[in-house]
């Protein structure tokens, strides 16, 4: 194995390896999820060193420079403030979802007008429309980290892929008997996984636009879904109840998890994929072990349904949000609620940290977003000027914009707001 070079991950800390093995081309990865401003360089080199054969003595100088790097971002202070930026006549029906490439530069919209449009963040211009469904358009992703794919799953029983660049059709997914509602790429970006109504989750190859693997166990609707951060294990959750656990290579449930005691609402893989946090209308959130499949903890406080969870991107936090009008957030170590975020007037249906895991974003029916200091639990803004509940909040790569989305319940145009971070 030869090294070739260095690339540096931001978020969550980490530095990239580019090696050459047997005339190929290879990365791996050396996370730092647990560095700090404070953590003593030369000691984080000498751990490094004694794990990863790459990194030898001639490479140790650069790698403290990437660390001292890492630090460097860690320590900048984050005292600004959201301002209203641009507001965005989207479609002519209602959205579905909204998200972001890895750089913030374009997001996509899907809606109920059946297309998806790929929009640039900075003017606002619409770049393309992707249009092709016969019905609504409620599931969309990028291919992040590469951004020159997108994915769409729609009512229609099918998943379309697109070029991000061009807006052209590479493939129709077609096998579904149900509406699709929720999807994911791989992190390779070779597979595109979907979710139905049908009961089952799906398997796309990205490449030829061959079906992989169909996923069958779940007796009711496949809600939600999310590979593991290397690819190898895919979970799913549902309105059965349960959870499971596939293994990507060979398409075998691995665990399925039981506990909840109503419809999951949404599954997630912390970072080292060592665990995996589930939402569920029963009103708690429950952490398992990926490699038992065994419940850790359950975590409770919150009065109604929990409509989202997420993990930060270090996987030490988790931040849950509720019907109640609240969000918790939680360590994923000790499982103790460490603060519980209140001032919405209305049910939050969405919740994400930032990049940096210091601060949480939530969505409202009380048509505002939220963003709140994480150690704390202050409300450091309100994000006004929506008519109508916000479905959808999301951050981008670098933590300085926002995108807030809403449903309209009248027939007009609809909006999607970017904020952009000001001094």
């Amino acid at each position: 194995m030869k090294l070739k070079r260095f690339f540096l991950r931001y978020y969550p800390p980490g530095i990239i390896l580019e090696f050459e093995k047997g005339g190929y081309l290879r990365t791996k990865s050396i996370d730092l999820l647990d560095l700090t401003p404070e953590t003593n360089p030369d000691e984080l080199v000498a751990e490094i060193r004694q794990s990863e054969p790459l990194i030898t003595e001639s490479r140790a100088d650069q790698v403290k420079q990437l660390i001292f790097r890492l630090q460097q971002k860690q320590g900048q202070q984050d005292h600004h403030r959201f301002c209203f930026f641009k507001e965005l006549k989207a479609h002519i029906l209602p959205l579905t979802n909204v998200a972001f490439d890895k750089s913030g530069s374009r997001f996509i919209t899907g809606s109920y007008d059946r297309t998806c449009r790929v929009w640039d963040t900075a003017s606002g211009t619409e770049l393309h429309t992707l249009e092709g469904h016969r019905n609504v358009v409620y599931a969309i992703a990028f291919n992040n980290p590469y951004g020159d794919k997108i994915a769409t799953g729609s009512f229609d029983k099918t998943c379309k892929l697109w070029c991000a660049e061009t807006g052209k059709c590479f493939h129709t997914f077609r096998g579904h008997i149900a509406e699709i509602v929720c999807l994911a790429f791989n992190p390779q970006s070779t597979l595109v996984a979907t979710g139905s109504m049908d009961t089952t989750a799906k398997l796309w190859d990205v490449e030829t636009g061959e079906e992989v693997a169909t996923l069958t166990g779940h007796t009711a609707e496949v809600l939600s879904l999310c590979f593991n951060t290397v690819g190898s294990q895919l979970v799913t959750g549902s309105f059965d109840h349960t959870v499971a656990i596939w293994d990507v290579a060979s398409g075998r449930r691995v665990h399925t998890l039981i506990g909840h005691r109503g419809e999951i609402s949404n599954v997630q893989f912390n970072w080292d994929c060592s665990l995996i946090v589930t939402g569920s209308m029963d009103k708690t959130c429950k952490l398992w072990e990926t490699v038992s499949g065994k419940c850790v903890a359950t975590l409770v406080g919150h009065k109604e349904e929990v409509l989202d969870v997420c993990f930060d991107l270090s996987g030490q936090t988790i931040a849950t949000a509720s019907a109640d009008g609240t969000a918790r957030v939680f360590s994923a170590t000790t499982h103790e609620c460490l603060v519980t975020l209140e001032g919405h007037d209305g049910e939050i249906s969405k919740i994400c940290f930032s990049p940096q895991g210091n601060r949480v974003l939530t969505a409202s029916s009380d048509k505002t977003a939220r963003l709140w200091d994480v150690q704390s639990g202050v409300c450091l803004q309100v994000l006004e000027g929506h008519t109508d509940e916000i479905f959808s909040c999301v951050f981008n790569y670098e933590g300085d914009t926002i995108i807030t989305g809403i449903h309209c319940l009248h027939v007009h145009t609809h909006t999607c707001m970017c904020s952009s971070l000001v001094p």
